[in-house]
């Protein structure tokens, strides 16, 4: 009879603690601590204030689009010469350079003219800006 009384006991003293945690756990998260009202503020409130993180532009993306205000600020040999030094300064920009020259050509067309976009043409990144100059120029 010991024996089939102390097996019970053991029983209930690993089975009991895990009835109490779990009727305990059940018990508070029916509970309303803050009534339904303030809960659906809270989460609404949460919901406009969730911030959206904005992607990382690449920076051939970012070098592009700054020479391309440049251009319309200044004028397309102001950005082809600063477009030159930043391939020199960083060297890993330099399999962009060709795109970034002919989105220059094309822009040059758009401010300037064909014939005139022409004239700020050099050799940055082979004859790349001549090539988005005339590509412009003729339509495609």
């Amino acid at each position: 009879m010991t024996h089939t009384a102390r097996r019970i006991g053991r029983t209930l003293a690993l089975v009991l603690p895990v009835v109490l945690v779990l009727s305990g756990t059940l018990a508070v998260t029916s509970v309303p601590w803050a009534g339904q009202a303030a809960e659906s503020q809270i989460l609404s409130a949460s919901s406009y204030n969730v911030s959206v993180r904005a992607k990382s532009r690449a920076p051939q993306d970012v070098l592009r689009d700054r020479l391309l205000a440049e251009l319309q600020e200044r004028d397309p040999g102001v950005a082809l010469t600063h477009l030159q030094r930043e391939v020199e300064a960083r060297p890993s920009l330099a399999r962009h350079c060709m795109s970034i020259a002919r989105a220059l050509g094309r822009a040059a067309v758009d401010r300037y003219g064909p014939t005139r976009a022409q004239t700020f043409s050099r050799p940055v990144c082979d004859t790349s800006f001549a090539t988005g100059v005339s590509h412009r120029a003729q339509g495609s």
